[in-house]
């Protein structure tokens, strides 16, 4: 049977025209709420649609998160991009290509099931026709319910989906076109912003008459404690900014505790329960335990954040990099009080690198604000890489306290997880708050406000990943938020899952240590999904699990299906301990359900694999009281080129099935399995991440 179950995105866009548009003749415009940020998702949705539509993908231009000309989809975010508007693009060009069969068959006096389509030409059965998918939208109302003509082929008929369609954002990027960072609009003018050391941080005093002096061509732009300049040359503002922040003087900003990290895990706190099933009292079976803690991640863009703001005639037009264009829309609609949101527009233009809520909002904010200062000219405003890890929001620092109980038989009796995080997602606009940095320094302010935390019905913030896939018959989960710390945090990559995976998994491999067992097998004889197993059956036989480790190497497994509803993904490490943890090999299996595009998925794969393990081995920003001190590449390390391992990925396709999100879905087995293999080189478990030699020294004492 086919599944022609609505998408959440078909309930905001309920008709065919909202999505595609025939009006060109040889060409399909297709439009999506979604966006590009280097996971091919364009690529993919275009070979949905060209399925369904049976014109070739190579006629498709994408209009991509245009608030004002695309179709309201939320973020991008949470690897939902496939499984929510892919499944509302195929429903939508099967209800769109009904419809012109449907018009066709009246025209040619057929019925509908001869019909055929052959890249927008119109057959009835193997004669052809002067009909086209284009002639025929002339007279074809599209704007009609999608859900009352959706009809999407079977999986066999599907002939582009499955191949590995080059990416179409590439080339453009291989010359730097789209790139937000290099767009230039007529007559720009160039605005640089000063930010605070921290984040609750406010201007005590400011000498706008000596930078005045000094920049007489330079226009200054103060409000409260936001300070900004407007230049014709961006060396220029440049210039000016740095002399800006030597006439500055800050308060001392908020009071935090040493370790921020250990204040989250001590810190007071209702615990909000997630799972609890049978008896997870503690009792006195041969247990293992853990308590692991992961430091605060930044995105650590590989190009800082970028925006170009223009006001017009009462209208904001802003081109960002956000992920979530339509929420910008709404934060800026509320710092500019803009009525109707109508005359709020932001245009999506990909930046280079970012997975979550990293700085491009707040950006966004800064250039609109400074724009409003020169009406009809639009103004661009890029962070300098110091701001970029200072002022943008962290992924929080996390600790996971876990504990598994044997039976008498040797499987899992009982686990208890109990979690400690601040907020996960604080993007801009959500309950009508702004949540942007330079809204908060204006005058008058709008408030910092601390977010609840991301609800298990979307996947989980804190606790994303927290309740294992495993059966296991007595179960308690359970998660603190922490919100008066002031340290800004909002959405990274996986949110929760990369220390919750990590805890787990660290669980199931001790676990069966105690009880004498292989760990994959362990987890196999816990595990009821067949599709979980099958992923972790292909990584083991892929690696020749368990291998023969010599002194100081090691091999771990980390398995686990992102958010218990999309990809499944389980990986195999090999470590060396060197003068600091060599990856020497990673192998991997993932099922995504039915691939549309196989070179693409290995992509994503691939990449969550990468900052997987720079994230476990790597990655930590440095805070002397409220105030982030790893602020350049020296200072904040990710993994090098050189660091890379071999990696080997095995795709299963299970072309019957859905898609599956799956651009999160490696990013913690890796750790997880990095965490194990250390754990078999080093005869000692490390629960800090990242796991670098001073972790280790601190764990062999």
């Amino acid at each position: 049977m086919i599944d022609i179950k609505a998408s959440p995105s078909i309930d905001d866009n309920p008709n065919c025209a909202d999505w595609l548009d025939l009006s060109q003749d040889g060409k399909v415009l297709l439009r999506t709420g979604k966006v590009e940020i280097g996971q091919g998702i364009l690529t993919a949705l275009v070979q949905i649609a060209a399925d369904e539509l049976d014109i070739s993908p190579d006629r498709f231009e994408v209009l991509s998160g245009h608030t004002r000309l695309g179709p309201l989809e939320g973020q991008t975010s949470s690897s939902l991009s496939l499984e929510v508007s892919g499944r509302a693009i195929r429903l939508a060009a099967s209800a769109t290509r009904k419809r012109l069969a449907d018009e066709a068959a009246t025209l040619l006096q057929a019925k509908p099931e001869e019909i055929a389509f052959e890249d927008g030409a119109v057959k009835v059965g193997e004669r052809e026709t002067p009909l086209t998918s284009w002639t025929l939208a002339q007279t074809v109302d599209l704007n009609v319910s999608v859900m009352e003509h959706a009809a999407p082929k079977p999986a066999a008929a599907r002939r582009v989906i499955g191949t590995s369609l080059p990416r179409r954002d590439l080339p453009a990027k291989a010359t730097g076109a789209p790139f937000i960072q290099d767009l230039v609009l007529d007559g720009m003018k160039h605005g640089r912003v000063l930010q605070p050391p921290s984040q609750m941080s406010r201007v005590a005093s400011f000498d706008s008459d000596a930078l005045a002096a000094k920049f007489p061509d330079v226009k200054i732009i103060r409000s409260g404690s936001f300070i900004g300049v407007i230049a014709e040359r961006e060396e220029t503002a440049i210039k000016a900014i740095e002399a800006a922040g030597q006439l500055a003087q800050w308060d001392d900003g908020a009071s935090v505790p040493a370790d921020i990290v250990e204040a989250v895990h001590s810190a007071e706190g209702e615990l909000i329960e997630i799972a609890n099933v049978g008896d997870a009292s503690a009792s006195s079976d041969p247990k293992v335990t853990i308590s692991a803690r992961k430091a605060f991640f930044a995105h650590g863009s590989i190009a800082p954040s970028c925006a170009v703001a223009t006001w017009q005639d009462g209208h904001l037009e802003v081109y960002s990099h956000s992920q979530g264009p339509h929420g910008l829309r709404d934060a800026l609609g509320i710092v500019f009080s803009v009525e109707p949101l109508a005359h709020v527009t932001v245009i999506h233009t990909p930046g280079a690198g970012t997975y979550g809520h990293s700085g491009q909002d707040d950006v966004a904010c800064d250039a609109a604000l400074l724009a409003r200062e020169v009406p009809g000219t639009p103004v661009r405003v890029i962070w300098s890489r110091s701001d970029d890890f200072v002022a943008s929001p962290l992924g929080p620092g996390m600790v996971v306290d876990g504990e598994a109980t044997l039976g008498d038989d040797g499987r899992l009796k009982r686990i208890s997880i109990t979690l400690h995080s601040q907020p996960h997602a604080q993007r801009p606009g959500r309950g009508g708050v702004a949540g942007l940095t330079s809204a908060e320094l204006i005058d008058p302010p709008f408030p910092w406000v601390s977010n609840d935390d991301v609800p298990p019905v979307r996947g989980g913030g804190a606790d994303r990943n927290a309740t294992p896939l495993y059966k296991i018959p007595n179960l308690r989960v359970a998660k603190k938020i922490v919100k008066d710390i002031p340290v800004r945090t909002s959405a990274l990559r996986g949110l929760g899952a990369i220390i919750n995976v990590f805890a787990v998994e660290a669980l199931m491999d001790d676990a069966a240590e105690l009880a004498g067992t292989d760990p994959v097998q362990f987890r196999l004889e816990h595990l009821e999904d067949e599709r979980a197993k099958a992923v972790i059956a292909r990584a083991a036989e892929m690696a020749g699990w368990p291998g023969t480790p010599s002194e100081n190497q090691g091999f771990g497994i980390g398995f686990a299906q992102y958010k218990n509803k999309s990809a499944y993904c389980a990986v195999i490490a090999e470590v060396k301990l060197e003068n600091e943890v060599r990856l020497v090999k990673i192998w991997a299996a993932a099922d995504a359900g039915e691939i549309v595009n196989p070179d693409g998925l290995m992509n994503q794969i691939e990449g969550g694999i990468i900052q997987g393990a720079s994230w476990t081995l790597k990655e930590a920003v440095q805070f002397e009281g409220d105030r982030v001190v790893s602020d350049s590449w020296q200072s904040y390390p990710i993994l090098k080129f050189s660091e890379v391992p071999e990696i080997e990925v095995d795709l299963i396709d299970r072309p019957d099935q859905q898609p599956l999100g799956a651009g999160e879905t490696s990013v913690s087995p890796t750790a997880a399995a990095i965490g194990n293999a250390v754990k078999q080189a080093l005869g000692v478990r490390i629960v800090e991440m990242p796991i670098t030699r001073d972790t280790i020294a601190r764990a062999a004492t």
